[in-house]
């Protein structure tokens, strides 16, 4: 048994939000109350969490842990210890490994050595075989070897007729779609926003459009097909204000944004440092400004980190080096330095937004403080001040675009199925 004593409870599910204590026994929560007090046999098994905020684990929905066949840059053990560290209980694999997600043995093997890690791992499998864009995959195969989703992220399915059966095969089979939402022809080899930026700095840019009208097309295709789409990493004021009116419409379309596209601005590319470069772009204050808006009113459905992974090598060069970011143990801290302290979200939208609505739509189980749940809870302190440090981290990257950034909100505790993972040793 475990007892987690004077935490502030913030539970989405109980609408709770008050002080509490939370005792914990064969990796479930057994019960959740004001008036628990510790008991002599629970003395060495207790902690005050006094100052502490107890949340459901985070899940994070999309990440990129490199594993298999780009382990250099990560794997999926050493993934799962940057989530820990993050306060993140959980989270979904993309499929753009070597090989690609695209078959039940490679299914297999993640989920064979997720065992091995302390966070719970999931996968997602590609919608084409290869990633290619021309053959669907087995989504009914893949599904039963244990995927829970499937993305050609990284890429886009540029025919539209193809997603449309895609869409339409995943409903099918019950298995969550995401889509990457970029039009290749309109990127056209640009390497950040299309912008003033760009243009100062004499380099091709990836104009807006081309994640709009792929948001719009996989809204209507949605629509149309009476099916249901997920759309990745959100970063435009149009793509926005485009979802937001088809779910007034009704139409099955739910989304996902990320702390870059709510914190920062393209102006951090005139460093000419490609820790800064992650596609989508960082865009403008307007798009930022309207995500914002779209996380409260329920518009974007989750924060996620779409943690990228690269060596110090590839990230040397800001024109070659590939696009992507971490952000795993930062995006809790990001979240609550950005939104909470400044009054724009409370912790029980944040608990919405991280918690709760990534399992919601892959169908998984947990994000509930409440007896008789799984122990997956993320505690931390909303006002300790820290400094991003990459090299301490314990991902095997470094490029992160908020290194040297001080952050308020710390996570201190990491635990799953009532067993501590994680334990900040500051302080």
């Amino acid at each position: 048994m475990l007892l987690l004593t004077n935490a502030r409870v913030v539970d989405y599910a109980t609408g709770t939000d008050s002080k509490r204590n939370i005792l914990i026994g064969d990796g479930k929560i057994v019960s959740v109350s004001k008036g628990l007090r510790a008991m002599p046999s629970l003395s060495e098994n207790s902690i005050d969490c006094s100052g502490l905020i107890a949340i459901p684990g985070i899940f994070d929905m999309h990440v990129h842990a490199r594993d298999p066949g780009q382990t250099h840059k990560e794997d999926l053990l050493s993934c799962a210890e940057s989530a820990a560290a993050g306060g993140v209980t959980g989270f979904l694999c993309m499929p753009n490994t070597t090989p690609v997600i695209d078959s039940e043995e490679t299914v297999k093997y993640i989920l064979k050595k997720a065992k091995s890690a302390p966070v719970k791992i999931y996968t997602s499998c590609a919608i084409t075989k290869g990633q290619n864009g021309t053959e669907l995959c087995d989504f009914e195969t893949l599904k039963k070897a244990g995927a829970v989703a499937v993305t050609d992220d990284g890429k886009p399915v540029k025919n539209a007729r193809l997603m449309g059966e895609a869409l339409i095969k995943a409903g099918d089979e019950g298995i969550t779609l995401i889509s990457h939402c970029e039009d290749m022809d309109i990127a056209s080899g640009g390497v950040i926003n299309a912008g003033m930026v760009s243009i100062t700095l004499g380099i091709d840019g990836i104009h807006r459009t081309s994640e709009n009208i792929i948001t719009a097309r996989e809204i209507e295709l949605a629509r149309d097909l009476y099916q249901k789409v997920h759309i990745a990493h959100v970063s435009t004021k149009e793509a926005v204000e485009n979802i937001r009116t088809a779910k007034a419409r009704n139409i099955n379309v739910t989304c996902e944004t990320a702390p870059h596209y709510f914190s920062l601005t393209e102006e951090k590319l005139l460093q000419r440092d490609a820790d800064y470069r992650m596609n989508p772009p960082l865009r403008l204050q307007k798009d930022i400004d309207v995500i914002i808006e779209a996380l409260k009113d329920n518009t974007i459905d989750c924060i996620i980190t779409d943690h990228a992974p690269h060596t110090a090598e590839e990230k040397a060069d800001f024109m070659t080096a590939p696009n992507g970011v971490i952000g795993l143990e930062t995006s809790l801290a990001v979240t609550l330095t950005y939104l909470y302290h400044t009054g724009k979200l409370e912790i029980l939208d944040i608990v919405r937004l991280m918690c709760v609505n990534p399992r919601r739509i892959l169908g998984i189980d947990g994000g509930k403080l409440k007896a008789g749940e799984v122990a997956d809870i993320t505690l931390f302190d909303p006002d300790e001040e820290w400094v991003v440090e990459p090299e301490k981290f314990k991902s095997k990257a470094r490029n992160s675009c908020f290194k040297n950034m001080k952050l308020k909100g710390r996570v201190k505790y990491t635990l799953v199925d009532g067993e501590i993972i994680y334990k900040d040793k500051n302080k």
